[in-house]
């Protein structure tokens, strides 16, 4: 386990379109917003550059080639911009062992560090097949992707990150794993519909915040992407208390805060509650 530590964080809520070079802008605008303020590691939201799902297939095909534009993209602004960037989502045509996928994509999360190394890669282990109540109506996210298997962790200046990805928040024994992995703080990347997140968003998040004793920062989607389609954004980062301390309802913009480390090793020295669990 490392030494847990402190550093700035921010969530980046975006409002995505289908038009790929207008997210990138869009995005490289946010990062820089971010870089100013002396953020170390910045988040992504879900689908920031790729929100279309008949653009997921071909353009996990170009981003698994020699020649990638997303994946480019971010190594670029984290060299640029000596910033850690959580690149949101993306799709991807190859497994983490290099092997081609050929019916599907993989929804993933690259991290990439202040010099523009890529140095770690999570797979959206759950998958979204949900009807829903809105203009969309069914989501069948496994049509188009094939889900991962792994955990996956990564040291940041600002502690371990435990990476997971939006209908993961749903599955609390993927958080305790990761909480195992000895965690400091979880990040989300989302696009949640307007319906599910203002009946869960905060719910859940605050929950898995507090019963795992972790900070969590969840970027998101956060307006109206098209015509059938509205995010209900409300980017937020959560301490281990479950206290919301930077919230954004709605447009694109950044959320900001500091994880402190020295809170997060007294909280769990004074509520040792991974130490008293029987089960």
């Amino acid at each position: 386990m490392t030494a847990i530590v402190s550093g700035r964080v921010a969530a980046i809520q975006m409002v995505s379109t289908h038009d790929i070079d207008a997210n990138l802008q869009e995005a490289r605008r946010l990062l820089k917003e971010a870089a100013d303020q002396g953020v170390s590691v910045a988040v992504l939201p879900e689908n920031f550059a790729v929100l279309a799902t008949h653009q997921m297939l071909e353009c996990g095909r170009t981003e698994a080639s020699d020649q990638p534009v997303i994946r480019a993209f971010l190594a670029e602004q984290a060299r640029t911009l000596g910033l850690w960037i959580v690149g949101g989502s993306m799709p991807l045509a190859e497994r983490p062992d290099g092997t081609a996928i050929t019916d599907r994509v993989r929804a993933c999360c690259l991290v990439f560090d202040a010099q523009g190394q890529e140095v770690a890669r999570y797979d959206k282990i759950h998958l979204f097949d949900a009807m829903v109540e809105d203009a969309h109506g069914q989501y069948r996210e496994s049509d188009t992707f094939e889900p991962g298997e792994q955990l996956v962790t990564v040291d940041t200046p600002a502690g371990k990150l435990g990476l997971a990805i939006c209908y993961d928040l749903r599955f609390p024994e993927l958080f305790r794993a990761l909480r195992a992995e000895g965690v400091d703080w979880v990040c989300l990347p989302s696009a949640f519909t307007w319906q599910t997140g203002d009946a869960h968003w905060h719910a859940l998040i605050r929950a898995r915040a507090i019963e795992n004793q972790v900070a969590v920062v969840a970027p998101g989607q956060g307006g109206q992407n098209s015509e059938r389609r509205r995010t209900y954004g409300h980017s937020l980062i959560c301490d281990p208390w479950g206290k919301v301390v930077s919230e954004l309802v709605e447009g694109p913009g950044i959320v900001v805060a500091d994880l402190d480390g020295d809170q997060l090793a007294e909280l769990r020295k004074r509520m040792p509650v991974w130490e008293h669990r029987r089960l």
